[in-house]
């Protein structure tokens, strides 16, 4: 682990309406791995706020991409935090579970060999997960969220959080609807890291075609 007290530096808070509804929007830069993150915070009326620690994910985010799901997870967390109120931390640095978008890439073409995403990571010799979250529970305890609701299906956020003195107290679901193209990843995330997600996994989207 690293510095249990990262020092963050935040920029000047904007506003930022967007069409989830108006944020309070903030800068990090994390001085100890100089990687910038983004705070998103709407008001609420809940005693504990809803955090939602969402990774850096170009294709998934920017190019709604169907192989993982995050594009969809950060459209629903937005969504959840203006209408109940509390903070998405944007991490940047954390591309591809934090081994970067080349190797994601990489990865994608050994998944497409037939590797599942656990798998192409350990032929690339590389780790499964190798993100941090430090910086966010510094950025965090700056905002003066020490004891949060964590929207989220990865055990592993909780704990890291719990580590650097973050109170979780209570962990919100953040699945989305399955899709064909995401199956076997979500079933990975399940089956071998431990992610909270449905015993029953299967196809709950239809493939959507182009549009025109």
């Amino acid at each position: 682990m690293t510095d249990p007290n990262p020092a963050v530096e935040g920029g000047p808070v904007v506003q930022l309406p967007t069409r989830y509804g108006d944020f309070a929007a903030q800068a990090w830069l994390d001085s100890a791995g100089r990687a910038e993150h983004l705070s998103l915070t709407a008001p609420g009326g809940a005693a504990v706020p809803l955090v939602r620690l969402h990774s850096e994910c170009l294709t998934g985010d920017v190019f709604g991409s169907y192989r993982c799901d995050c594009g969809e997870q950060l459209d629903y967390a937005l969504r959840q935090i203006q209408r109940q109120g509390g903070t998405l931390l944007y991490l940047r640095g954390h591309e591809g579970r934090g081994i970067g978008l080349m190797n994601k890439m990489r990865a994608y073409s050994l998944q497409e060999a037939g590797a599942d995403t656990v798998e192409a990571n350990e032929q690339l010799g590389l780790p499964v997960d190798a993100r941090d979250y430090a910086a966010a529970a510094g950025i965090l305890k700056s905002l003066g969220l020490d004891r949060i609701r964590l929207l989220s299906s990865n055990p592993l956020k909780q704990e890291q959080l719990s580590r650097y003195g973050i109170t979780v107290v209570e962990v919100v679901s953040a699945g989305v609807p399955s899709r064909r193209e995401n199956l076997r990843y979500l079933q990975t995330k399940r089956d071998r890291m431990n992610h909270a997600l449905a015993a029953d996994l299967h196809v709950t989207t239809p493939l959507e075609g182009p549009t025109s």
